[in-house]
């Protein structure tokens, strides 16, 4: 059972956003969902918990569902952002396509996108929602190891980053990332995104105009086309058991 209730915790966010409180074990995202409408842009859902930052904005985009889908890029771009911002040094933070974060490989959460379902492709939907989940420290009681293939925060020596932090810094870089795209074009915050993205020698990767993923190699005319919209109605990187990022 998720707990309904609101929680006040003190955020530092910009002008533009407007903080919500939810108390630990609660849906951010799907809090986020419901009052999109109600809340409009800038609203900012968070959950006080202490194994995970977990937060999710509204926005309102100027275009058709098709495209505006992208706006997973900025809020995907946004998110590492703010990882690397408080990463120790060598640190390496990268994006698996199209929403998983990892550091130094190791899987550290996620993001996801909403949006109204009767949406038709062609309509400008009334709001989106970019939701987020980074493990801050790992609770299962397990001896260090037990999980290779994740992490936390915490096992890779963020020191003080912790939840609260990790949220105030994410909506510092998503105004950056919607600056970027805003004045420079949607090119120019793919660039970023891509950077992310693990690097194979003779690959290049490209985004669509719908937010698909072309993949070719070097001298290659044809790429490989990777669909987002399959992709963003399951995130790979959430548990639907735990509801928290896999291990």
């Amino acid at each position: 059972m998720r707990v309904r209730a609101p929680f006040e915790q003190g955020l530092d966010l910009p002008p533009p956003f407007t903080p919500v409180g939810l108390r630990e074990r609660f849906d951010a995202f799907t809090h986020a969902v419901d009052i999109a409408s109600q809340c409009g842009a800038g609203t900012l859902v968070h959950v006080g918990r202490f194994d995970l930052a977990e937060f999710a904005v509204v926005l309102e985009p100027d275009e058709p569902l098709r495209t505006a889908r992208r706006a997973l890029y900025a809020g995907m771009v946004a998110l590492s952002d703010a990882l690397v911002a408080g990463a120790p040094p060598g640190k390496l933070v990268t994006i698996e396509w199209p929403d998983v974060v990892r550091i130094d490989g190791g899987l550290i959460g996620g993001g996801r996108l909403g949006w109204p379902e009767m949406t038709r492709e062609d309509e400008r939907p009334e709001w989106l929602v970019f939701g987020a989940m980074i493990r801050t420290a790992l609770m299962s009681g397990e001896e260090r190891g037990a999980h290779p293939l994740a992490t936390s925060l915490e096992q890779e020596g963020f020191g003080d980053v912790g939840a609260a932090r990790l949220t105030e810094a994410f909506a510092r870089h998503l105004m950056t990332a919607c600056d970027v795209w805003q004045s420079d074009g949607f090119d120019s915050l793919v660039r970023q995104f891509v950077q992310r993205l693990p690097r194979t020698p003779g690959v290049i990767h490209e985004i669509a105009e719908n937010g698909d993923l072309l993949v070719r190699r070097t001298g290659d005319a044809d790429a490989v086309r990777c669909a987002l919209l399959p992709a963003l109605k399951s995130p790979s990187w959430l548990d639907p058991d735990t509801e928290g990022p896999r291990l």
